[in-house]
């Protein structure tokens, strides 16, 4: 099993928003299945917990929140963005664009400047925070597995860093998404795959 200097290791959330966790979320209905058989709102928040008692820097990576204009004259919209236009995915000061209120973030923690597609890199200062307190071990979990959890680890292990995914610790629309990121894509360019308890072992023992 990979080994974490406390020093130098991030927990890095992606998107732990309403939108996706919460009942009356936007995209609760579809993530409903899937959030709640992994049990992701307790995996995190036992992430959570277990990291800050263990000095471990945690660091949110969240999605552009958005406003009716955002999207006007881009010349190649995704299917996301598309999505995200017509139903204001995470909309600016909405309670969907709140994090779940169990997931929140606390004093000393570091929220990156909000990614517009799926990377948590592109387009933001996520590599500057993390270079700068000197991490080279990155943990991540949070939604959407098949997008930008799947968009921000392969992006992290091009800049360098060390790269954890936690199985249990992600959710998406349907099983087959999950099934594609933990089982088949992220074995072929990550470093580590880990569960919840097998993480917290390794940081706490």
């Amino acid at each position: 099993m990979a080994t974490y200097p406390h020093e130098n290791t991030a927990l890095v959330l992606v998107d732990p928003f309403n939108d996706f966790l919460s009942e009356g979320g936007k995209l609760y209905s579809y993530t409903r299945e899937t959030v709640e058989g992994v049990g992701l709102v307790k995996n995190l928040k036992r992430l959570l917990t277990a990291a800050r008692q263990q000095k471990i820097q945690v660091v949110y990576a969240p999605h552009h929140n958005t406003v009716k204009s955002d999207y006007q004259h881009w010349r190649f919209m995704t299917p996301s963005h598309i999505g995200s236009q017509k139903t204001m995915l995470f909309e600016k000061n909405s309670w969907g664009a709140e994090f779940h209120p169990e997931l929140v973030a606390h004093e000393g923690d570091l929220i990156a400047q909000n990614h517009w597609t799926g990377s948590g890199f592109a387009n933001t200062d996520l590599d500057f925070l993390l270079r700068k307190h000197g991490i080279d071990h990155v943990v991540l979990a949070g939604m959407r597995a098949n997008t930008c959890i799947d968009s921000t680890a392969r992006f992290a292990v091009e800049l360098g860093y060390h790269v954890t995914l936690i199985k249990d610790g992600v959710a998406a629309f349907n099983w087959e998404e999950i099934k594609a990121t933990v089982e088949t894509n992220f074995p072929n360019y990550g470093h580590a795959v880990l569960s919840t308890e097998e993480f917290v072992n390794a940081i706490t023992l």
